[in-house]
Parts: C-alpha cells; sequence; structure tokens
C-alpha cells in the first residue's frame, strides 16, 4: 500500500494540525483505506462520537480515493447514512471508492466501520476535478512526502 498525498493543515489529514485527527490514508487497490479512533475529544454526546466529524472522515476517505488517481478533487455534493451510534474509544476502518465518472465529475462511496465489521455510517458523493488556479492552489499545498507503510494514528 502507499500512503496518498495529505495535506500539512488538514483537520482530517494533516499532521501539522494540532487540533486535528491526524488519519493517514492509503492506496489498495481500487481503494482507499484508513484506520483511525474515536477519540473521546471530539465526542457529540456523552460517550459518542460526533457526527460531523464522521461525516469529515466519510468525505476525505472518498476524496482521496479520487487523488490516488492524482485527480485533485473538491466536494460538491454529499449524502451521509448513519446506520448506528459510534462509540469513542472504537477502532475505526474507513474505505473509499470511485463509482463513476463523467468528465471532471467523480461519484464516489465510503463506508465506516468497527472492528466486528459492523457498518456505523455510508456515505455517496459528487467530486469536480479542479483545474486552473484552484488546481494550482491545491497542489502547492499537499505534502509530497508520503511514506509506503502503514502507520496509525
Amino acid at each position: 500500500m502507499r500512503e496518498i498525498v495529505k495535506y500539512s493543515g488538514c483537520f482530517v489529514c494533516g499532521d501539522q494540525n494540532p487540533i486535528g485527527l491526524k488519519v493517514h490514508f492509503y492506496a489498495d487497490g481500487e481503494e482507499a483505506v484508513a484506520e483511525c479512533l474515536a477519540d473521546p475529544q471530539f465526542q457529540g454526546y456523552k460517550d459518542i462520537f460526533h457526527g460531523g466529524v464522521v461525516s469529515a472522515l466519510l468525505d476525505e476517505i472518498m476524496a482521496k480515493a479520487i487523488l490516488a488517481q492524482e485527480i485533485y478533487p473538491l466536494t460538491a455534493e454529499m449524502t451521509v447514512r448513519f446506520k448506528k451510534a459510534v462509540p469513542t474509544g472504537q477502532r475505526l476502518f474507513l474505505r473509499g471508492r470511485i463509482t463513476s465518472r463523467r468528465g471532471r465529475v467523480f461519484e464516489a462511496s465510503g463506508e465506516l466501520t468497527g472492528t466486528d465489521g459492523a457498518v456505523f455510517a455510508t456515505a455517496t458523493g459528487k467530486y469536480i476535478e479542479a483545474s486552473g488556479t484552484m488546481r494550482g492552489l491545491l497542489l502547492g499545498s499537499s505534502e509530497s512526502d508520503a511514506k509506503s507503510d502503514c502507520h496509525e494514528s
């Protein structure tokens, strides 16, 4: 597996964001994958991982599936389906994949599961390939020192 490009200040994948999740994302064949902890500091209700953070993780795994193809995506639309509450302290697994492409428009799906395989949430999204000035901004803010070995946060 190879690590997918990251952005140092990103809330989800940034290593330099002091309040971020610091999740590492990897290309695994046709999918993007990641593993992280439902850290109690990101709870909503007591002992329940915040749904907004779940949504951010799902957005990121879908975008990373596209980014793994060296295409820089911008989120256009996203739908999240919450299946069950995520207890804090739980180890989480993410999978994302491209489901279709029409020109610069990509559709993707993502899934968040627990250690027992239980599905906590799923998502679908539409992403637009960045072009012109926006593509330059995205390229300029990425880190190029991606690692090839698996690292957990």
